[in-house]
């Protein structure tokens, strides 16, 4: 069976279910370019709202195919590097893209099935759901961003814990120190996500738009250039009409209709 990248629309939620059950959701550059293609075409409709990434029959994903690693040995350089750079062409399309994108994580989010999670915005999982950097375990360092996802959310000691080790760590681990927004019963992790995205897409999608580009660009700012895009935005959101539909909403108790 082929791996692919499942599309479906639940309302305003577009839900993009890793789809190789055979090799429990095993990540490829197949997916990889279906990802891009799908954030690429949600961005430019309006309908959308949010997305959500999830894994088909109750795991999120096993990572990256160890047979095709271990014949990716024999190859090229060059082709080495593509593969790696498809996947990393993926997270980058995540971190940019203006809407919401969540992860619901059942079972396993092993290796790069780990880096896609944390590339999102928000992690929705199941109380025995787990999470493995196990790159370490096969003499291989991490990919997809994860070392950098990490050490920007977590203290050094615990991120070399997580990466050197390759242990398993539990979602409600995860959820004390802050990296998974919310725990749900096993098999409830997509429909939280759902739900969640729900509320963010009943609030002004410039807004949140706006509030993804300050939380990404955050780190690479000083003081001084952080205020100043602040302030623009600001201003901008404040000219767009769901400035006005919002504060008058609010000044008369009503619910709001952003458009």
């Amino acid at each position: 069976m082929t791996a692919r990248l499942r599309s479906a629309f639940e309302g305003s939620t577009l839900v993009l279910t890793l789809h190789n059950p055979e090799l429990r959701n095993a990540l490829g550059a197949e997916m990889y370019a279906a990802g891009i293609e799908a954030l690429s075409a949600a961005e430019s409709n309006p309908d959308v709202r949010c997305v959500v990434i999830t894994g088909e029959g109750g795991i999120f994903s096993a990572g990256a195919n160890l047979l095709r690693i271990l014949g990716n040995r024999q190859k090229p350089l060059e082709a080495q590097l593509e593969s790696l750079e498809t996947l990393n062409n993926w997270i980058e399309a995540i971190g940019t893209f203006p809407k919401p994108v969540l992860a619901a994580v059942e079972g396993a989010a092993v290796g790069a099935g780990f880096s896609l999670a944390l590339a999102c915005d928000m992690i929705v999982a199941a109380r025995n759901a787990v999470f493995v950097m196990a790159g370490s375990n096969v003499a291989l360092s991490p990919g997809g961003g994860a070392s950098w996802s990490l050490a920007r959310k977590l203290p050094r000691q615990l991120v070399s814990q997580m990466l050197m080790l390759g242990e398993r760590i539990s979602a409600e681990r995860l959820h004390a120190i802050g990296m998974v927004n919310q725990l749900t019963d096993a098999g409830g992790a997509l429909g939280g996500a759902l739900a969640l995205a729900d509320r963010l897409a009943a609030r002004a999608p410039n807004a949140i738009a706006s509030i993804k580009e300050l939380i990404t660009e955050a780190p690479n700012h000083s003081l001084n250039q952080h205020l100043a895009l602040e302030r623009n935005l600001y201003v901008r959101n404040l000219q767009h009409p769901n400035a006005g539909i919002g504060i008058e909403a609010f000044l008369a108790r009503q619910t709001p209709r952003f458009e």
